[in-house]
């Protein structure tokens, strides 16, 4: 029984900075700049959280389905790191302002940036389990950067949005090969935030847990699934972005393990099959749990691929766990894709100045985890406001009263 994505969009946030400019604004070491391959990254305003990213990541998607259809999303899962308190899940607040049927399943999934797959899988075997064959789920990977990496290195990297998935028996987007996963996983203490004032980030024990992971994980994908080969089986790579710099690292290193290839033979190979995912992710800056999906977007935007194909998919969550999976690019992918404009997206967003950035940024904090009350003052960037929501029809953060997030239509 096929099983897998029907549908997919990205919200890629209004507003975006220079990473350059970032970098000589902080005072940051540019001979560390190249090895990023980021050009730009999306910032929310303050007015903006890990919900509203992910509803207006998911609207578009759902206004293009019929009645049944939409009645007929039964689960919706939220894969994040930026949830808003211990117990109720941030998917509460995207099930009643997507207006969803009260007939469903709602709930949010934690591992870092392996949310959104941790989100998938599961909704792909409970889809599958259904008896109902037209039942459908609504998968959000959705994130919103906090304040605290204020001036470190992983700031210039920390993107915002949220990429939504519509999962069914209809999978025009990629059919998830079925038990074709290799998995990985161990304690670590490379990347967390064990409060929401505070990002700990240990560069190199992350870059080693993502190398090892990727190694790993395929190393059990191929003894589950036999013959596979990392060339030769796939038509295409998508891998977890933190940033484009770190995937290109792990391409080659993977490629050296798996098939013996040298330098040259593995950059011919990512120019051909993985640097057309990360187009988006230069762009944008790391989504975390939605990073994946958004590489996803990348490539059937920018990688021309000839459908129908095999793809190559690897997920990481730091603390960690990982999984390598594969499944097939349908005939309509690229086309399901086009029809969201992400690219058109990425190029209406306004580049905001240094000043600009940092009151934005700044102000973000006044909406974390824990808030009790907040009236969402727009006043401070009132242009900005004006020029990016008025009209815009996206959801924003308008108060919280007594921890009840409240939200309004712009």
């Amino acid at each position: 029984m096929a099983v897998g994505i029907e549908a997919i969009n990205a919200y890629v946030a209004r507003a975006c900075f220079d990473v350059a400019e970032l970098f000589r604004g902080r005072g940051l070491d540019m001979t560390r700049f190249d090895n990023l391959m980021m050009r730009q990254k999306s910032v929310n305003l303050p007015c903006e959280d890990a919900v509203t990213n992910a509803v207006n990541a998911a609207g578009p998607l759902l206004d293009r389905l019929t009645p049944a259809e939409r009645d007929a999303v039964e689960l919706l899962v939220v894969g994040t790191e930026s949830g808003l308190d211990l117990g109720k899940p941030i998917s509460t607040y995207i099930h009643h302002h997507l207006g969803l049927s009260p007939r469903c399943r709602s709930f949010e999934v934690k591992h870092a940036c392996y949310g959104g797959t941790a989100a998938l899988q599961t909704a792909a075997g409970i889809i599958g389990a259904s008896p109902v064959e037209t039942a459908k789920a609504l998968v959000i990977a959705a994130d919103a950067p906090s304040a605290a990496a204020r001036g470190t290195y992983w700031e210039p990297s920390e993107g915002a949005g949220a990429v939504a998935l519509l999962v069914g028996r209809e999978p025009r987007v990629l059919e998830l090969d079925p038990g074709a996963s290799g998995l990985h996983t161990f304690e670590v203490m490379d990347t967390l935030r064990p409060r929401p004032d505070l990002d700990f980030v240990d560069s190199d024990v992350s870059l080693l847990s993502y190398m090892t992971c990727l190694e790993r994980s395929f190393g059990a994908y191929r003894e589950r699934v036999a013959g596979a080969d990392v060339v030769d089986s796939f038509a295409h790579l998508v891998l977890h972005t933190p940033f484009a710099g770190m995937v290109k690292g792990a391409h080659r290193k993977l490629l050296r393990t798996h098939k013996g290839l040298g330098p040259r033979e593995a950059a011919e190979d990512f120019a051909r099959r993985v640097a057309p995912t990360l187009h988006y992710g230069s762009r944008v800056g790391n989504l975390f749990s939605a990073s994946l999906y958004l590489a996803l977007c990348s490539l059937l935007d920018h990688g021309a691929p000839e459908t129908p194909c095999r793809i190559g998919l690897f997920s990481y969550g730091s603390g960690c766990g990982s999984e390598f999976f594969s499944g097939v690019l349908g005939e309509e992918a690229v086309a399901t894709a086009g029809r969201m404009r992400i690219g058109a997206a990425l190029k209406a967003r306004r580049a905001l100045t240094m000043e600009e950035y940092d009151a934005v940024t700044e102000l973000g904090g006044d909406r974390a985890f824990g808030v009790r009350d907040l009236d969402v003052d727009t006043k401070p960037y009132a242009d900005l406001y004006g020029d990016l929501f008025d009209g815009a029809g996206l959801l924003v953060l308008d108060r919280i009263e007594n921890f009840h997030r409240l939200y309004s239509w712009s």
